[in-house]
């Protein structure tokens, strides 16, 4: 059975991508969950894919549901149609779009087809994540709790403050430091 490894990148920051492998024989619905489950994002709005060329040309939609829009040609349903039938190149592309609201966009590429499928995995799965997912609802979301978390760690508290710095707004006992500058600014006249 051939598996398929799709690397989906967010469309804003090339850098934010997640490796997917999946059967040849699973649909584009069971691509779809992945991707968002791999994203971190709920599975609430609209979805469809768009067949691709390399320029990244929409072709073909492969869509969630038939919505109530005008279709250059009747959408294939996701639940109906399985990943090998729409792949006819090795480095098949396609376009993803959700939330029509939002508008968030992946760039789908298909980057290796192996004839063996690995059997400690349940397909489809995430087998590579790089880069921080975009947050899907803009601040509040994981991605801030754990930045949150991350500052805690390395936050100072106030009783651990270095030695020789002060609260603000309190002023430094006087040293002899003030004595040098002065010394070391009459040196400096002479030349």
């Amino acid at each position: 059975m051939a598996i398929l490894r799709f690397r989906i990148y967010w469309e804003d920051d090339d850098s934010v991508y997640r490796d997917i492998a999946i059967r040849h024989t699973q649909t584009f619905k069971d691509l779809h969950d992945c991707i968002l489950k791999s994203y971190e994002f709920d599975n609430k709005h609209k979805a469809t894919f768009y067949r691709s060329n390399d320029s990244w040309l929409r072709g073909r939609e492969i869509s969630l549901e038939k919505y109530d829009k005008v279709y250059k040609a009747e959408p294939l349903l996701m639940e109906d149609t399985a990943m090998g039938t729409e792949i006819s190149n090795p480095n098949q592309k396609f376009i993803y779009e959700y939330d029509f609201n939002k508008v968030w966009h992946f760039m789908v590429e298909l980057i290796n087809v192996d004839k063996e499928e690995n059997k400690k995995l349940t397909y489809p799965v995430c087998i590579r994540v790089e880069g921080i997912a975009p947050s899907q609802y803009g601040t509040k979301g994981l991605i801030d709790s754990r930045l949150a978390e991350m500052e805690e760690k390395y936050d100072l508290q106030p009783s651990a403050l270095a030695e020789g710095f002060s609260e603000e707004g309190e002023e430094e006992a006087s040293t002899g430091d003030e004595e040098e500058e002065t010394t070391g600014n009459e040196e400096n006249d002479g030349f």
